[in-house]
């Protein structure tokens, strides 16, 4: 067996490097925040557009100034949401002003007046028939600014004579603007041509085409944080379960993910943790009660029999939480921890508040979900897809893993943040069987 040389090392290493950057930023430029690493895409560009397409279905550009990497959704609910800088979430009427500004600046002039953008985003407005917040009034001004923000922030504007911030002002104050026209071009990776309206579009986007429940369940693995088996298809469960340890293999070659395999479902995990926009545990009050949360619900909801589908037992992926529970916790949380941790005195005094913050967070980790229909349920899958197994393959019977109805369900994940987690190994079913350690809730 030949070793591989410090060549081919180096080589893995910088195309590794490369591809973990645009997994985690689809747009970069040269002379934005990571330019010292741009060179390294321009020189792998080849191999990594080859590999990114056979593994994930997307398609990278890579031109002299940016790199670009269009990334396709996973359905309605599973996007990566846009923020502003105080962490608020983008409104509708945000993600509006970003669209029609985008819209009016792939034909807009090299420079322009904010006070002039601003007037053609009115228009552009106006003649979709879209109604957008008073951009006279103060909400409606920082709504467009925080759109504008963030296209500054990607370098489709370039804050050449003061700042966009200025719209904000009372006096409504100017600047000059420089218009990067191609980047805007880039921006949308969805299909727009062919989208009837914006349900068809999110749709269109998220179908994984010729690459079928391969790439669907690959795209599933690196944009979220677990993958539980009742959110696959048939054919996804049995694509995923015959082919783990050899996409483990691949995972940790080129984006450096080590795969981490239970009854319930998959996970990559980065040891270097750079790749994730969500942290649990974490700073600030929402994630310190949020673990928190997660911690007593475990201890209390934890099934007391689960079992392995491989050994004839009943897979529990999610139990109910009872209405009233995560008040409950939450209020007792509050007043244990609230005064002394320093928690923010708006989420003391407004306990709904703080659920809301809570249950969004542990939904994005996906810890928590609310009950309904999953995707192994036929939910959400585009048209014509194959979502049962091939004929004669048994696969995983999820039925029944999860409760359905109303409210909130406690997931199998949740279980790695319990204080004391029961580590119950896999029974042997013969020579060379795959059956995986169970970590129930």
């Amino acid at each position: 067996m030949t070793l591989p040389s410090a060549h081919d090392l180096a080589l893995a290493v910088e195309r590794r490097t490369a591809a973990r950057l645009l997994l985690a930023h689809p747009l970069v430029t040269s002379d934005g925040p990571h330019a010292d690493l741009f060179p390294l895409i321009r020189r792998h560009a080849d191999w990594l557009g080859r590999r990114f397409q056979q593994v994930l279905g997307y398609r990278l550009l890579v031109d002299s100034s940016y790199a670009r990497l269009f990334k396709a959704g996973l359905g309605t609910g599973s996007g990566h949401r846009l923020e502003r800088s105080t962490g608020t979430p983008f409104s509708p009427h945000t993600y509006a002003c970003l669209a029609l500004a985008l819209s009016v600046l792939v034909t807009a002039p090299e420079q322009l007046l904010l006070s002039q953008l601003v007037a053609d985003i009115r228009a552009a407005a106006a003649d979709a028939g879209i109604e957008l917040e008073e951009t006279g009034r103060a909400a409606g001004k920082r709504t467009l600014v925080a759109a504008l923000r963030l296209l500054v922030e990607w370098g489709v504007l370039i804050e050449t004579e003061g700042q966009v911030a200025a719209l904000a002002q009372d006096a409504g104050g100017e600047a000059l603007i420089t218009v990067d026209r191609e980047l805007a071009r880039v921006v949308v990776a969805g299909p727009l041509a062919q989208a009837r309206d914006g349900a068809d579009l999110v749709r269109r986007a998220a179908d994984p085409g010729f690459g079928g429940p391969r790439t669907y369940v690959r795209r599933m693995l690196v944009e979220t944080p677990v993958v539980h088996l009742d959110e696959l298809t048939d054919a996804e469960r049995d694509w995923l379960r015959t082919r783990q340890r050899r996409e483990a293999q691949a995972f940790s070659e080129i984006l450096g993910l080590e795969m981490e395999i239970r009854a319930e479902g998959v996970a990559l995990m980065d040891p270097e943790d750079e790749l994730t926009d969500l942290h649990l545990p974490g700073t600030g009050t929402v994630a310190q009660a949020a673990l928190l949360l997660v911690e007593r619900l475990v201890e209390q909801l934890r099934p007391q029999e689960p079992g392995h589908p491989a050994t004839g037992g009943t897979l529990v992926i999610g139990v109910t939480v009872p209405d009233g529970l995560v008040d409950e916790v939450l209020a007792g949380l509050i007043a244990e921890y609230g005064q002394r941790s320093n928690w923010q005195r708006g989420y003391l005094e407004d306990l709904p508040a703080l659920r809301e913050a809570v249950l969004d967070l542990l939904a994005r980790m996906r810890l928590m979900a609310r009950a309904g229909r999953l995707r192994a349920e036929g939910d959400g899958l585009p048209e014509r897809y194959a979502e049962e197994a091939p004929e004669g393959r048994n696969v995983t019977d999820v039925r029944g893993a999860r409760p359905g109805g109303d409210g909130w369900v406690l997931l199998a994940a949740a279980a790695r943040y319990a204080t004391h987690v029961t580590m119950r190994p896999a029974s042997a079913t013969g020579k060379g069987a795959d059956v995986q350690e169970e970590l129930p809730l």
